[in-house]
């Protein structure tokens, strides 16, 4: 079974950069399709982006992140820049195949 954990999160300013890791345990995590959601407070859980086990990425949110993957380490990254008060949420990722979900790190953007 594999494990998600993410980390990364904190506060940062408006225009700042953060970027976020999900580390798997588990030996077929380099063969799924792995994404990042996101919820705000008040709000649905959103996709932000995926990314395949062959590096096919898909983006829900546009421009202003980016999703890649290190399967040597077994960790998929979110790299997120311009971030603004709106992105704030907790982001989460998600073994697409296994159905597997991490804990969520906090982004608050604030100043």
């Amino acid at each position: 079974q594999v494990q998600l954990v993410e980390s990364g999160g904190g506060l940062v300013q408006p225009g700042g950069s953060l970027r976020l890791s999900c580390a798997a345990s588990g030996s077929r995590f380099n063969m799924h399709t792995v994404a990042w959601y996101r919820q705000a407070p008040g709000k649905e859980r959103e996709l932000v982006a995926s990314i395949s086990s062959t590096g096919t990425i898909s983006y829900a949110v546009a421009g202003r992140f980016t999703i890649s993957r290190e399967n040597a380490n077994n960790t998929v990254y979110l790299q997120m820049s311009s971030l603004k008060p709106e992105d704030t949420a907790v982001y989460y990722c998600r073994d697409t195949y296994l159905e597997v979900w991490g804990q969520g790190t906090l982004v608050t953007v604030s100043s």
